[in-house]
């Protein structure tokens, strides 16, 4: 797995208090809340859930692009550079992805 093992440090710090669990999985290391990826990171970067309705003002954001696997484009995904996380922005983005994820339903 080759995802940057500094930026999963600091995504691990803010999210297991919130009772996020990290598990190796999708090729990287990918974030759970519930049972429920919220972000993931891997070899090109972070991707972050940010929902269908917030598409628009992801792609908006500097250092954003949707998430693309196998092809298809992912709806309510995005993957961000990593020049853009400074620690303001990187809590904004997983501030986000939590409340996005934590409206879905258990699993």
């Amino acid at each position: 797995m080759a995802y940057d093992e500094v930026l999963a440090e600091r995504v691990r710090e803010r999210l297991e208090p919130e009772g996020v669990v990290a598990k190796k999985m999708f090729g990287g290391l990918t974030f759970l809340l519930q049972g429920n990826a919220l972000a993931n990171l891997y070899e090109e970067g972070l991707m972050v859930r940010v929902g269908p309705d917030g598409m628009g003002d992801a792609l908006s954001r500097p250092g954003t692009k949707q998430l693309v696997f196998r092809g298809k484009e992912q709806n309510g995904w995005v993957v961000l550079d990593e020049e853009i996380l400074d620690d303001d922005v990187l809590d904004d983005w997983l501030k986000w992805a939590m409340e996005v994820t934590a409206e879905l339903p258990p699993k």
